[in-house]
């Protein structure tokens, strides 16, 4: 009975943890920081700063990669309480503004990443929470969900191509009465 209190209470931990993991890395990371990512990432200014930083001592970088993590990670913690606390749309206004700056600490870990790795603690923890990461997707539980999140996205996406060829094509009753619609209130304005 014990143990099977424990398995169902391991198995809702994991869920919970896949959960929040998949909400972070496809909505937030996928759908939004990375493509801000991208965007500082291709800034000449950026590139001329990241030459520049390879001249920089290892001490100084990992002083101001922490900086801007603690900066960003407790942004999105008061977000967060913000968000629990009622004050959803500051909470959310709060969140969505600090994904430009935790674009650049990832910007910033990337170009640095070797001098970073050169400290022996802080390659360990970044070992510890890739292989944390590496455990959550290859629990069954992430690999079911990520299957039907898949099969959810590829249903949404033929959904609204259908949606698109039946409403918005150019031969569509739809488009034809729009375009109707369109040239009579046109014309009753040119009159008026």
């Amino acid at each position: 009975m014990l143990t099977a209190i424990k398995h169902k209470l391991l198995t809702l931990l994991q869920l919970l943890l896949v959960i929040i993991f998949i909400l972070f890395e496809e909505v937030i990371w996928e759908g939004v920081a990375y493509p801000v990512y991208r965007y500082v990432h291709s800034l000449k200014i950026l590139q001329r700063v990241e030459a520049k930083l390879q001249a920089v001592n290892r001490y100084v970088i990992l002083v101001i990669f922490m900086v801007m993590l603690v900066f960003v990670e407790a942004f999105g913690l008061y977000a967060g309480y913000m968000f629990v606390s009622g004050h959803v749309l500051t909470g959310l206004a709060l969140y969505l503004s600090k994904i430009p700056i935790a674009a650049f600490t990832f910007w910033m870990f990337r170009v640095t990443e070797s001098k970073l790795m050169r400290f022996g603690w802080f390659r360990w923890l970044y070992g510890k929470i890739m292989a944390f990461i590496d455990w959550l997707k290859a629990l069954e539980i992430y690999q079911k969900t990520m299957k039907r999140l898949k099969a959810l996205k590829q249903r949404t996406k033929a959904f609204f191509r259908a949606v698109k060829i039946r409403y918005f094509s150019k031969e569509s009753p739809f488009v034809q009465r729009l375009k109707r619609l369109y040239r009579t209130i046109k014309a009753a304005l040119k009159r008026g």
